[in-house]
């Protein structure tokens, strides 16, 4: 008989975050059984009644929730969420003593329960996040990997498509660096419907000049504040971004997302955790694809890489 194929997935931390990500799978149907773990057992407890309570309307899924980090065990894929939230104002690098420590502390527990698990940081910041769990445990090349700028290009591609006048289906383009203000817009490989964004016409006028962007670029980066600023969190486009990321890697779909990884040498570049287009398999993250970059992408790619290390430094690492 042929083994059945492991989909568990794990989500650690029910804040507004999490419970997206575990509505988003669910909804989707991205994972065979969910587990949800929280410190706050009243709060775990009460999301999953109150997703158990829709499951007449999704495919079927198992899920289970407790304030015992066991819950996690034999994952395939565990989702970090944990740690402190970005306040309105603060940017995600003056969030990272806080998280960092969690990252560090954490990441040994869920391998000890899952060793065979693919691990993604969704905590911000999510470089430097992602960068202390990789040090902080002895894991397979490509096993732990953060969200990084999968949400970003999202947007990315969802404002050129109002600005083009066209499903976003039809926008291709990446957002790479940091997942944060130094963060840079790949307008040199931006494809809308095949035709590049410097070709692009309407009318016969040219859409996407440099002023449109840099607008453009501008609303990616500040995207989130205005969101924070309006609802406290963003969680639910993160939630839908997230659960396609699960997708990728219990389908072993190979595929091309900019997730954040350790970087060892793309684009000049080592040493530190940042988003590039990468292939994503049950293996996790896997080889990086080098872009063709114009030279004032590539260095406002290597100073976001700068920004990182930085931090790092200031940390400590």
């Amino acid at each position: 008989m042929p083994v059945e194929q492991n989909a568990k997935v794990s989500v650690v931390g029910m804040g507004s975050v999490g419970t997206a990500i575990a509505y988003a799978c669910l909804i989707r149907g991205s994972a065979g059984s969910l587990a949800l773990y929280d410190i706050n057992a009243g709060k775990v407890r009460a999301e999953v009644l109150d997703l158990n309570h829709g499951s007449q309307f999704v495919p079927h899924c198992r899920i289970a929730g407790s304030d015992d980090i066991s819950v996690t065990a034999n994952s395939a894929v565990v989702i970090v969420t944990a740690g402190a939230k970005q306040k309105p104002g603060q940017s995600r690098l003056e969030l990272a003593a806080t998280n960092v420590a969690m990252a560090r502390s954490l990441t040994p527990q869920l391998f000890e329960h899952s060793p065979d698990a693919v691990i993604v940081f969704v905590t911000n910041p999510v470089d430097i996040v992602t960068l202390a769990a990789t040090q902080a445990a002895d894991a397979a090349p490509g096993h732990i990997f953060g969200s990084g700028t999968v949400l970003d290009s999202s947007r990315f591609r969802y404002l050129i498509a109002e600005r083009a006048d066209l499903a976003v289906g039809n926008v291709h383009g990446f957002i790479v660096g940091e997942h944060g203000d130094s963060e840079i817009s790949l307008w040199s490989s931006v494809s809308i419907g095949g035709v590049p964004a410097d070709h692009f016409r309407r009318d016969g006028a040219l859409v996407f000049d440099e002023g449109t962007r840099t607008h453009i670029s501008s609303e990616v980066i500040n995207a989130a504040y205005e969101i924070i600023a309006g609802k406290g969190a963003t969680n639910l486009a993160i939630g839908l971004s997230t659960a396609r990321i699960i997708e990728a890697i219990l389908g072993d779909q190979h595929r091309v997302l900019p997730v954040s990884s350790v970087q060892q040498g793309a684009y000049q570049i080592a040493g530190v955790a940042l988003s590039l287009p990468t292939v994503i398999s049950a293996h996790g993250a896997g080889r990086i694809l080098e872009v063709p970059l114009s030279v004032s992408e590539l260095l406002g790619l290597q100073a976001s890489a700068s920004t990182l290390l930085e931090v790092q430094q200031s940390l400590g690492f």
